[in-house]
């Protein structure tokens, strides 16, 4: 067996091996996917009258491809259209999702493009947030986005975050810089939140060009191919991360306990 695919290798990039198995991100057992349409894996039709209609079907979504792939319960929070502020607002509360009994080992959390590039509001940044107390935050993009993280860690303290950053669209990219804004942003609560880490699929993923809508779309979102091929991207990041910071991952089976090793 050759443990340098395993180790940790300084040279190596995000993305640049695919874990078909999902590597080392099967070591959470429970994970909770918070987001919008692509956590949903929503199918976008149209009737007969040619108007499109939106479908979130949850057991095509790339959160449901790593439950199989992993082994692991995985939690869709997640609905077409998502907003942070509507999450935090409404949502949640209507589903009941701050309940400890969906407490998750790992959270990973992919909200901003219904914020950032259809509703247009402002990204905010850190300086946004009560870092003690989330019900001080500011009513911005910022503020509810951490008011995520902090309630979670309410829930379940040691869990790990993984917070995704928007996609790359090529040539027809809408608002790069509102998507870098949000890129920075991310990076900073990495920095403010213990046990929190960046999916960086802006700077590591695939352009989402003509030739890849062509192969994974159906109309304005993924198709079920899309869907897998999202599962094994970020699958393959978090395996990533866990293989460059071993160390911080020891733990992860006493998440949820009193236990220390």
């Amino acid at each position: 067996m050759i443990l340098n695919d395993i180790y940790e290798n300084d040279n190596e990039k995000p993305l640049q091996k695919l874990a078909a198995d999902g590597g080392f991100t099967s070591v959470f057992r429970t994970i909770c996917c918070i987001g919008d349409s692509l956590s949903s894996g929503e199918f976008e039709a149209k009737n007969e009258k040619g108007e499109h209609t939106y479908h979130d079907m949850y057991e095509y979504s790339w959160g449901q491809y790593i439950a199989r792939m992993c082994g692991s319960k995985v939690y869709n929070f997640s609905r077409g259209g998502m907003t942070a502020e509507e999450y935090c607002e409404s949502f949640a509360d209507e589903k009941d999702f701050w309940n400890p009994e969906y407490a998750s080992q790992a959270y990973i959390i992919a909200l901003g493009v219904n914020d950032i590039l259809g509703q247009k509001k402002p990204v905010g940044t850190v300086d946004d947030v009560d870092f003690n107390d989330w019900r001080n935050n500011k009513k911005n993009f910022a503020g509810y986005y951490a008011q995520i993280i902090q309630r979670m860690k309410e829930i379940q303290p040691r869990a790990k975050f993984f917070l995704m950053t928007m996609l790359r669209d090529g040539e027809n990219d809408r608002n790069p810089q509102g998507k870098q804004e949000h890129r920075k942003l991310l990076y900073g609560f990495s920095e403010k939140f213990d046990n929190t880490y960046v999916l960086d699929l802006l700077e590591y993923g695939p352009v989402y060009d003509d030739k890849f809508r062509e192969k994974f779309y159906m109309l304005g979102h993924l198709n079920p191919m899309g869907y897998v091929f999202t599962a094994k991207m970020v699958a393959s990041y978090i395996d990533y991360i866990i293989r460059h910071n071993m160390r911080d991952f020891n733990e992860v089976g006493f998440i949820g306990t009193d236990l220390h090793g």
